[in-house]
Formats: C-alpha cells, structure tokens, sequence
C-alpha cells in the first residue's frame, strides 16, 4: 500500500499565500504515522477568515512565517508517493504560493482530492468535508487544520479499506 501525507491549510485572506495554519498526516501501509500542527505568521496582518478559524493575528504573531516552517515540515513528505486534500486545488495552490513566495522548489508529489473521491466512491453529495466526515462516521473539528487533514486522510483509508481505491 502506498504511503501518502494529508494536508491541510488556513489562510488568512484571500490571497493564496496567507497560510495561518498547516495540519499534515502522513500514512505508511494503511496506518496514521506521523501528525504535524504549525500556526504560520502570513505576510499580512489582516484577517478575513478569523470567523472561519478562529486564528488571530494576535495567534501567530510570533509564529514562524512559512519560509522558516517549511524546511522542517516538509520532511513528513519524504517518499510519500500522494498528496491528499480535501478541495485539493485550493491546498495545492496554497502550497505552491507560499512555497514560491519563500523561494522553495514546489513539492513535485502528485494530489489526491477527497472531494472526488468521496463523490466518485460513495456518490455522497455535497461532498464538503463535513458531510462527508458525517457520512463515514469520521471525527472532525472542521477548520481545525490537522483535525481536517487527518479526516482527509482517513476518507482515503475508508475508500481504501472498501475497495473503491487503489
């Protein structure tokens, strides 16, 4: 089975660089093996999504920015062979921001969207991730970034384990 990291960020404001908050899950033959949670200073101070959330400028001010997180993060990467998230063109596109913002090659993995794959497996519609947790029985404190990408990461293990993936 192959080994994949779930992911999973909130942004500050609309711009796809404004990560505040990164929940990573990585999963080695089927099993949760590492969890990783980081508050992230954005490169603005202004907060659109606090009502979302919940993180305040106030939170991750003395947060590293991405550009000092990242080097240590991306070590739950190393030979995992998918990326999943949930919207995973959002994820990606945030990840793909803040890495060339902060001068860092894009990870090169390739990504996994739960949300097809809850539609395409089970038909479950609207496949938000809450419904979807609801629907699977899965625990989610929706918003909460490692609360999500472990839910991510655990549609894939249900998918799995019912043979709708491989």
């Amino acid at each position: 089975m192959a080994s994949f990291v779930a992911i999973d960020f909130e942004t500050a404001d609309y711009g796809a660089d404004s990560a505040c908050a990164v929940g990573m899950v990585r999963v080695v033959n089927g099993s949760i093996v590492a969890k990783r949670y980081q508050l992230l200073r954005p490169p603005r101070r202004h907060f659109m999504f606090t009502h979302i959330h919940g993180i305040t400028w106030p939170m991750v001010a003395r947060e590293p920015t991405f550009g000092r997180a990242w080097p240590e993060l991306e070590a739950i990467l190393d030979r995992a062979d998918f990326i999943a998230a949930h919207n995973a063109s959002f994820d990606r596109s945030v990840l793909y921001a803040c890495c060339d913002a902060a001068g860092f090659s894009r990870p090169k993995h390739s990504f996994l969207c739960t949300v097809r794959l809850a539609r395409q497996s089970w038909g479950i519609r609207p496949a938000n991730l809450a419904n979807v947790c609801r629907t699977l029985s899965i625990p989610l404190k929706h918003h909460y970034a490692l609360s999500d990408a472990e839910a991510c990461a655990r549609i894939v293990l249900e998918a799995r384990k019912s043979e709708r993936y491989n």
